[in-house]
């Protein structure tokens, strides 16, 4: 017998692969994920421990088991009834190792042949079949646009496939391809491609990818892979199969009678036809005729098509169409919402559109320190760092993870080598939290720069490492609450009090050193500290003074304390701050 996978098994029993992990947890078999595979003895073990765990005995437990109560939720634990939806899925990866060739294999092998001729067309993306189920896919031109959508608050993407050549291994933009993932924060599974080439080294790619934090689950990890020649059509079930086993796991639900969520994945100015959007929607149901807002621009739905370029009158969770009535080209990432009336979609786009006239945050005359500050609550500073070279990156990131200030940590989103881009800009702008672009040797372009600009990203650029690293310590150091020493200014004696309209005036004697107007003081009787505090005012005879120093009679009044009496000892210190 050839080794079954827990996703494999569930589907024998007839139960999902997170019922059957937790009941396998359950029955003293922890911490096994669906993608492992188990030999025909551990195959057997499974099935005697599940058949013998779900054997009814009684009728009352047969009815549990007949019900499927493997997994049923705890008592008061929300249950969501909504239909699952197809999951939507983008695949990235390096310029070269294969994500054409992948999106063209599964359309040739999992699209009808009618579908074929009409993905020609260029919809942006179209819908797989493997058995009854169905997947999405959004054909993107690579992780820039995946970004782009999530700078602007849309979560188009439900699973990430990142493409590695089985002969080529992890590549810049393979790297740049997994901090994005990372960033939004949605499962991978790793597509390890072009395993027909004669070179090819399945082993050299999962070791790259346990250098860069991916540790692939046939090695005990968490990272699911799944091995295909795209050129050849190999394995491509397999990594469908992987697709909606993440996607079960992921719980993916959508209401088609529910409120519309859905976005835009693409868009342009098409000749005779007008603006042109591409929308996948994710909950509700859009139609034609709907009045919708997409950002700064608005229409009603004259017409849509599917993939196949065949004319829909709605589109439900998980399907992409093309829209055609809206007034101007939308941003791709804009989501649309459906109103009511033309007045009301008039409003909300003009609103929109003074929106989008000004800077997202005003920051460009904000100190560097201000800029890091903003970063203090969560303890963290949060950088996308770019070099001139390997040496310098990886010099830059080692001076930089050495910076030793309390409580802050620093977290680089992404790292790479090569001039600032406007996929560095979008990323940054993506993340929820602050996020600085930081280039040593290297700069923006105009255009980049004006991205950062519009989206109020900060780019702080710097020649000399001993710069860079000198303004991000003095950054970070000014995050901190300050910490102060008393400095001993002198001691006062009270020889007495004199009480006043408003309070009371101590009549001292300066015993030792001097005493100033802007000091603090500890009244001290009998050696026990009553209060500390600040000196309201300081006169000799009847004139404010700034000081008065050693052997002299002065008037105080203390702020916020007037129980004061003859004999009492004034401490008069100063605070001064300690130099990080």
């Amino acid at each position: 017998m050839t080794r079954k996978r827990i996703y494999e098994i569930a589907k024998e029993f007839g139960i999902t692969s997170k019922e059957l992990i937790g009941k396998l947890a359950e029955m003293g078999m922890p911490g096994l994920k669906a993608a492992n595979s188990v030999d025909e003895e551990e195959y057997g073990l499974i099935t005697n421990l599940y058949q013998e765990e779900t054997a009814p005995q009684s009728d009352v437990i047969a009815e549990e088991i007949e019900g499927l109560s493997v997994g049923k939720p705890e008592e008061g634990e929300k249950v969501d009834h909504r239909p699952s939806r197809p999951p939507i899925v983008s695949v990235l990866g390096h310029i070269d190792h294969g994500k054409t060739t992948l999106l063209d294999a599964i359309r040739h092998s999992h699209v009808t042949a009618k579908e074929v001729g009409g993905i020609t067309q260029g919809v942006a993306a179209y819908q797989a079949k493997l058995g009854e189920q169905r997947i999405t896919f959004i054909d993107t031109p690579g992780h820039k646009a995946f970004t782009g959508m999530r700078a602007r608050g849309a979560k188009a993407t439900d699973i990430a496939i990142l493409v590695v050549a089985a002969d080529d291994g992890i590549m810049e933009q393979t790297m740049e391809a997994i901090d994005h993932i990372h960033a939004a924060g949605i499962p991978m599974i790793v597509a390890i491609n072009k395993i027909d080439k004669p070179n090819a080294d399945i082993d050299k790619v999962m070791n790259d990818l346990t250098k860069h934090g991916l540790t692939p689950e046939v090695w005990g990890g968490d990272t699911i892979t799944v091995s295909i020649s795209a050129l050849k059509e190999e394995n491509i079930d397999d990594l469908l199969e992987m697709i909606l086993l993440v996607a079960e796991m992921e719980n993916l639900r959508a209401d088609p009678a529910g409120t519309l969520e859905a976005v835009i994945i693409e868009s342009h100015l098409a000749k005779g036809r007008g603006p042109v959007a591409t929308a996948i929607v994710k909950n509700g149901t859009l139609r034609e005729k709907d009045i919708i807002v997409a950002g700064s621009t608005w229409g009603r739905v004259r017409a849509m098509s599917d993939d196949t370029g065949a004319r829909v009158h709605q589109a439900g969770p998980g399907e992409a169409v093309e829209i055609l009535g809206l007034q101007d080209v939308p941003h791709v990432g804009t989501m649309i919402d459906v109103v009511k009336a033309q007045s009301d979609a008039k409003a909300a786009a003009a609103k929109q559109k003074k929106q989008e006239a000004a800077p997202r945050r005003s920051r460009a005359k904000m100190s560097v320190e201000d800029l890091f500050r903003e970063a203090m609550e969560a303890e963290k500073l949060r950088l996308v760092l770019k070099a001139s070279s390997t040496g310098a990156l990886e010099a830059a990131k080692r001076e930089i993870k050495e910076i030793d200030v309390e409580k802050i940590k620093v977290d680089f989103i992404h790292t790479g080598v090569g001039p600032i881009s406007e996929g560095d800009v979008l990323l940054a702008s993506s993340i929820a939290e602050e996020c600085v672009v930081v280039g040593f040797g290297v700069r923006a372009d105009g255009k980049t720069s004006k991205l950062a600009e519009r989206d109020g990203v900060v780019i702080l650029t710097y020649d000399i490492i001993y710069e860079l690293l000198a303004e991000i310590e003095r950054a970070l150091k000014s995050m901190l609450a300050p910490e102060y020493e008393e400095v001993r200014m002198g001691e006062v004696e009270v020889r007495e009090v004199f009480k006043i309209p408003d309070g009371v005036v101590a009549g001292c004697y300066v015993t030792d050193g001097k005493i100033e107007r802007k000091a603090k003081v500890r009244v001290l009787r009998e050696d026990k500290e009553l209060f500390t505090g600040e000196i309201l005012s300081l006169h000799r005879f009847t004139e404010d003074v700034r000081e008065v120093q050693n052997g002299r009679e002065c008037g105080i009044r203390i702020k916020d304390f007037n129980d004061i009496q003859s004999g009492d000892r004034l401490s008069i210190f100063t605070l001064k701050e300690i130099e990080r």
